[in-house]
């Protein structure tokens, strides 16, 4: 039995056609009827379909041939990587999925090392050969020499073509799963929470079984649970097996509560064999960027802490604690994987909840040695201290592949964002690869925008932790009225705190509208204001009525205008 299975997964950048070439697996392996299939099946968020990428990933087992298939669908873009690290573990072979007119692109390059590092068979695969502007030949080249001299399979995911082989191809070379015990083994690579049976994990057995009333043992926190229901994948659903064997993937329901206790990465034993050793676990998610989020109506904080509960159900990787800020009332702090991280989470209160948020100035976490020598975190510019002995800051490398002639201004555009040039390595004539090192201050605001205006879309742009840096930051208040805004606070490096604020102001002073009373908007360093601009006041024209007559009279109805402005400004 256990020869007869293939577990893989589908690689790309994103945009390149994975839930495509799905839905030709799902159709050509008759897992559904043609009637059944819609565009981009395995992606059930209407928001996945909306924006054409996958966020949340989807298994589906089918049947082909006499052997089953298991297929796990992946994410594509920079802020879901972790999910892509979750799956390759599951699997024994990737498929390496290329668009025939875009090339090889930083997403799909550093996929491919997460699938090497974990010994996976890789097919690599060029599709969307029907288009007009496809250069199959070029894009071959480039793969051959990224992974070496290996065969490239060519397909359409969207008329099927050369789909069958692929298929074939699957059979053939992705190796079957291997036993190495008999007792149970079973690594979590997703969890989802369903309304009724609590949180259900995503498993792949990796030794022994697992059955309805058998007693499990979650290895990280220890806790025990008596499992309801086991099954597998369908694109229609779950459907319920008897026991799910070695080398399967399927789902477990086991009554449990709580989405934390169903870590990814934790491995699932048999209870009566506790020192059963686990699989290595996965990296800890860890959030990179932080924002405010509070309601835009202060009376529907309660509204916006369930939702936020909820979504955090089915998604690990978001981090919230409550916080306070006194001019937008009682709101959450909370930490994200990236902008399209915040962007969707933004996109699915408001969808799934109904509910309209006002979130701060994204900003990232600083390291800080106080004074006195000790060291803290700090994911809040308001809590950022006015004096201190060090600071650091989180650094990338970033890698962007772009074509040869918008390297001029790619690099110019790091340059003037705080990077350092480590390589640059050509791939081919017309395809260069650049990495940089940079604060990752820098990149979350607007890099990708710009990085794909400098190269007229064609640029492509990934990155990756590497640690915190020593640099010099200083803590900006922003200030309305002569009333500090803590939400608007920033903390950026000393050379550029000027030439920030200068634009934040500027900002302010088109959004902010004109008052009866003038209004002054100011940036500060401590007590020291860097960058000003003041709103004018709307003026009435109270000498309209005076024609003739001395001049006295306009100055003194003047006059009685600019203390009423004087007693407005008091109050307002």
């Amino acid at each position: 039995m256990i020869s007869k299975i293939r577990n893989f997964c589908i690689i790309a950048h994103i945009d390149h056609g994975k839930s495509t070439l799905a839905d030709r697996f799902l159709e050509i392996t008759k897992t559904l009827r043609e009637d059944e299939i819609k565009e981009q099946v395995l992606d059930s968020m209407d928001l996945e379909r909306e924006k054409g990428i996958t966020i949340k990933m989807h298994p589906v087992r089918m049947e082909y041939k006499g052997y089953i298939l298991n297929l796990i669908d992946t994410p594509g873009h920079v802020d879901f990587n972790y999910e892509v690290s979750r799956s390759l573990k599951a699997v024994e072979g990737a498929i390496l999925l290329v668009d025939a007119s875009q090339g090889i692109e930083a997403q799909t390059i550093s996929n491919l090392y997460l699938a090497l590092e974990q010994n996976l068979t890789i097919i690599p695969v060029i599709n969307k050969i029907d288009l007009p502007n496809a250069e199959v030949e070029r894009v071959e080249k480039q793969i051959i020499d990224l992974i070496g001299n290996i065969k490239v399979s060519k397909i359409s995911a969207k008329y099927g073509w050369g789909v069958e082989d692929l298929l074939d191809r699957i059979i053939e070379e992705i190796p079957s799963p291997k036993i190495n015990d008999d007792k149970l083994k079973a690594l979590i690579f997703d969890a989802v929470f369903d309304d009724y049976l609590g949180v259900i994990p995503y498993v792949r057995v990796f030794d022994g079984e697992i059955k309805p009333k058998m007693k499990i043992l979650f290895k990280s926190t220890g806790k025990e649970y008596e499992v309801i229901e086991v099954g597998y994948f369908h694109p229609k659903g779950r459907i319920k097996s008897q026991k799910l064997s070695a080398g399967e993937i399927g789902y477990i329901s086991a009554n449990i509560r709580e989405i934390r206790e169903a870590k990814v990465g934790d491995t699932i034993i048999d209870a009566k064999y506790p020192q059963t050793i686990a699989i290595e676990g996965f990296r800890e998610v860890k959030p990179m960027v932080y924002a405010g989020v509070y309601p835009i109506n202060p009376s529907e904080f309660e509204n916006l802490r369930k939702a936020i509960e909820k979504l955090s159900l089915n998604d690990a990787a978001l981090v919230y604690i409550p916080e306070n800020s006194p001019a937008l009332g009682p709101g959450f702090r909370m930490g994200f994987l990236g902008l399209l991280h915040l962007e969707i989470f933004k996109e699915r209160i408001k969808r799934e909840h109904n509910l309209d948020v006002v979130i701060t100035l994204p900003n990232v976490e600083y390291k800080v040695i106080l004074t006195d020598n000790s060291e803290i975190l700090i994911n809040n510019p308001k809590d950022f201290p006015d004096y201190y002995l060090k600071a650091f800051e989180p650094y990338v490398l970033i890698k962007i592949l772009t074509p040869s002639d918008y390297v001029g201004n790619i690099i110019t555009l790091l340059q003037n964002r705080r990077g350092i040039q480590k390589n640059i390595f050509y791939i081919d004539q017309k395809l260069v690869e650049i990495e940089y090192e940079m604060p990752l201050s820098e990149i979350i605001f607007d890099l990708f925008d710009k990085v794909k205006s400098s190269s007229r879309g064609f640029a492509s742009m990934d990155y990756e932790f590497i640690g915190f840096r020593e640099s010099d930051l200083v803590r900006v208040d922003v200030y309305v009225a002569n009333e500090k805004i803590d939400a608007l606070s920033f903390v950026v490096n000393r050379q550029k705190a000027y030439e920030v604020s200068k634009s934040i102001v500027e900002k302010l002073k088109n959004l902010i509208p004109r008052q009866l009373f003038e209004v002054k908007i100011q940036a500060s360093i401590g007590k020291r204001v860097i960058a000003s601009e003041r709103i004018p006041p709307i003026r009435k024209d109270v000498t309209a009525k005076c024609y003739g007559g001395d001049i006295t009279r306009k100055r003194k109805l003047l006059e009685r205008q600019k203390e009423g402005k004087k007693r407005m400004k008091m109050m307002g």
